[in-house]
């Protein structure tokens, strides 16, 4: 749930297995409880909830798990999520992203500015940090799914900016006015979607000391261990 954040593939050596998917599911639960609140019932009706259980499905998240979030959403009509971004600077300047959905904003505020305090960054107004950044609708593609010639054509003929792959998955970026569209186009051809996105891009990239990795690594995990954020964005680009 990490965006575009560089450390994605760095954390998973840290912490248990099981307390991670843990985690993945909670906030995939959420997201499917809130789109189905929002919207139809119906994932052919509605482009969010359907994009929330492709990427349930993408990290394995049991039928069961994913059919109790959609019921959640009617059985529960006091559940009132708030989506809230926060932005701000952590470690080293980097500039810092946080969307988060929650039902009680104080405690969530409170928990996100003690951890930037504690690892030595600090909280700003809305716009503070996102300058840094553009915001891009973005489709990932498990490679096995399509060849990378033929997603070029496909991103091409359903109106998207740019496709770009690699070993593991192919992105297609778009405006974040035509994600769904496109989306739906590919869909024509395409069954498994690893994720539908609307991620904040870093138009720079920052560069800190290789010393500084550990520091950062730990501050990216305190955030995304708090039950309230859903996802984090920085312009950080490690050092190997």
């Amino acid at each position: 749930m990490a965006g575009h954040s560089h450390w994605a593939g760095i954390k998973h050596k840290k912490g248990k297995a099981d307390k991670q998917r843990s985690k993945i599911f909670s906030k995939l639960s959420k997201e499917i409880t809130v789109a189905a609140k929002l919207g139809d019932k119906d994932p052919g009706m509605n482009p969010r909830l359907r994009s929330a259980i492709q990427a349930a499905r993408s990290a394995n998240m049991p039928k069961d798990n994913i059919e109790r979030a959609i019921d959640k959403s009617s059985s529960n009509t006091e559940l009132n999520f708030e989506s809230i971004r926060y932005e701000g600077f952590g470690p080293e300047k980097i500039a810092v992203i946080v969307e988060t959905l929650t039902n009680n904003k104080n405690r969530t505020a409170s928990n996100i500015r003690t951890i930037f305090q504690k690892a030595g960054g600090s909280l700003g107004t809305q716009g503070s940090a996102s300058h840094n950044f553009s915001q891009l609708g973005i489709i990932k593609i498990d490679v096995k799914e399509v060849s990378e010639e033929r997603i070029l054509e496909l991103a091409i003929e359903a109106g998207a900016n740019e496709c770009k792959s690699n070993s593991k998955f192919h992105e297609i970026q778009c405006s974040i006015n035509d994600i769904y569209n496109i989306k739906k186009k590919l869909e024509e051809e395409i069954t498994n979607f690893i994720s539908t996105d609307i991620e904040w891009i870093p138009l720079t990239k920052v560069k800190p000391p290789k010393e500084k990795n550990e520091v950062l690594i730990n501050f990216f995990m305190s955030l995304e261990d708090d039950d309230d954020v859903q996802n984090v964005y920085s312009n950080v680009e490690f050092k190997n």
